[in-house]
């Protein structure tokens, strides 16, 4: 027992002073790097808006759960959408934005995005492209703003399961995410073993690389993105039965990772858009952040999109591009 009280304490010390070396490494970055985007007031906090300039059609671009830096996630994107206003949105708890806000429900998702756009007066009607988990905000926004909304289109968007069952609100608990990223432990795993949180593909300057890390390091596990995972299965729930306006066009890219998955996904995304008169379904070959390393082909196809004429009726199609690694 003397020597397990040792250890702990020796434990505890050194837990400690890597927290201490951890807060001060966290305030020199900060200090030393200076900020990107433009930090908007919103329901009682600021979320953070990256913009590139363009006085095309803008285009607003939403990231997945748990994106560090959304403005530079999203930057090869970006960079093959030049010619658009292309504006990143970051979320309570994601890049520069406030790391706590209110519950993390669609409709306050959904409120907060439409203050910041009108905020910064956003030519309507504008077009969403959302990553994964943002599925979820997409559909709820488009419905509550169809007016503002002229296509929508999704990057290996999630698609709300269908279903009976009630869903508990989510509890409090302790967040252990937090705690590994104040404790300095993510750091020292980011800095031994950067490849995973380094975005696939080499689209990206190193640069970037660099403060996509950092910003990995202060972000994670954070109050509200821990409080919108915990509430998945209740927004989840909250948008059954819901779906697209059927005059409004929706493209949706599926990321083909060679799995079983890939079919369930193109099915979901079929019966979530049959009543939408104007839908693609385009398989894409890569991994589910595909705007990493499939971001020209994408482009691409958005372009021919948008640029289509919108009155075609009953179009469905499904088609498969080809990888651009």
């Amino acid at each position: 027992m003397r020597r397990f009280g040792v250890a702990m304490l020796v434990a505890l010390g050194l837990l400690l002073v890597s927290t201490a070396v951890n807060a001060a490494m966290e305030r020199a970055e900060k200090s030393s790097i200076p900020a990107y985007g433009e930090r908007v007031p919103v329901g009682g906090g600021a979320l953070n808006v990256s913009r590139n300039g363009g006085e095309g059609q803008p285009i607003v671009l939403l990231s997945g759960l748990g994106t560090a830096a959304p403005g530079l996630d999203f930057a090869p994107l970006v960079r093959e959408l030049g010619g658009f206003d292309v504006i990143v949105v970051e979320g309570f708890g994601y890049g520069y934005s406030d790391m706590e806000g209110p519950p993390r429900t669609n409709e306050n998702i959904s409120t907060e995005l439409h203050e910041v756009l009108a905020r910064l007066q956003v030519r309507q009607p504008y077009v969403l492209v959302g990553h994964s988990i943002a599925g979820f905000y997409m559909l709820d926004y488009a419905n509550r703003y169809q007016a503002e909304v002229s296509a929508v289109v999704g990057i290996d968007a999630t698609i709300p399961k269908p279903g009976p069952e009630s869903v508990e609100e989510p509890q409090p608990g302790v967040n252990w995410e937090r705690a590994l990223a104040v404790t300095g432990i993510v750091r020292a795993v980011t800095f031994l073993a950067p490849g995973l949180v380094d975005p696939d593909g080499g689209a990206y300057t190193e640069d970037e690389l660099n403060r996509m890390r950092l910003m990995a390091n202060w972000n994670f596990g954070n109050p509200a993105v821990a409080d919108e995972a915990a509430r998945i299965a209740n927004n989840a729930a909250s948008l059954r039965g819901v779906t697209y306006p059927g005059d409004l066009p929706v493209l949706a890219f599926i990321a083909d990772e060679s799995s079983d998955s890939t079919a369930a996904k193109v099915s979901s995304a079929q019966n979530l858009l049959e009543n939408v008169s104007r839908h693609e379904i385009v398989t894409v070959a890569g991994g589910h952040y595909l705007h990493h390393t499939e971001s020209k082909p994408m482009a691409e196809k958005l372009r021919a999109f948008l640029g289509a004429t919108v009155g075609i009726q009953d179009r469905s199609l499904s088609r498969t591009l080809p990888s651009n690694t």
